[in-house]
């Protein structure tokens, strides 16, 4: 088996791993027998942990984005935000967003892979927010700026969600999506 192909099928069992089990006290051996493999088998596909680490979040991050992508087109902006909101706060899109704001947190204090990973991603997650809203009929630099609006918001709420109910934070997502449409439009 080539060592491109094996890497592959690592990245992709480890990171269905750490959706289960989160990044923070990940350690090799627990992930190296939860996979079937050994601590020294992981370190010679990945150059170290922070790679394992780091090839991890970007496989989250390209689930993530695809799965936008396979979203339906939305009817209008308004839509657009709340089909969002509903995508990456549940099944698992849900998992995936929370892998990331674990990953954002601890980038936030520097520590890396965390920080530089995150930053690296941010495009590809970025791009595919911005393409949504595209379909919903926002121009490339109005979606490029509701972009940056809606995932800040989401971001905030994700972190908050363990603290606010239910009702408070649909309530939000609401009023996120009247503001949207009242700077931008209704989209299509």
């Amino acid at each position: 088996m080539a060592v491109g192909t094996r890497r592959d099928e690592l990245t992709e069992a480890a990171t269905d791993y750490a959706l289960e089990h989160g990044l923070i006290g990940l350690s090799l051996r627990p992930l190296a027998r939860a996979l079937g493999t050994s601590d020294r088998m992981l370190l010679y596909h990945f150059e170290d942990k922070d790679d394992l680490v780091a090839t991890i979040l970007r496989s989250t991050v390209a689930r993530s984005a695809q799965s936008l992508r396979e979203l339906p087109v939305p009817r209008d902006l308004r839509s657009a935000v709340l089909e969002l909101w509903r995508a990456v706060t549940t099944g698992p899109q849900e998992r995936c967003q929370r892998l990331y704001v674990e990953a954002a947190a601890l980038g936030l204090f520097g520590r890396e892979p965390y920080a530089t990973t995150v930053r690296e991603t941010n495009a590809e997650w970025g791009a595919a927010v911005a393409a949504h809203f595209e379909r919903a009929g926002l121009g490339r630099a109005a979606a490029r700026q509701a972009t940056v609006l809606v995932d800040a918001t989401f971001m905030g709420l994700q972190l908050d969600e363990p603290l606010d109910s239910e009702p408070q934070l649909r309530r939000t997502v609401k009023d996120l999506a009247d503001a949207v449409v009242a700077r931008w439009g209704s989209g299509a």
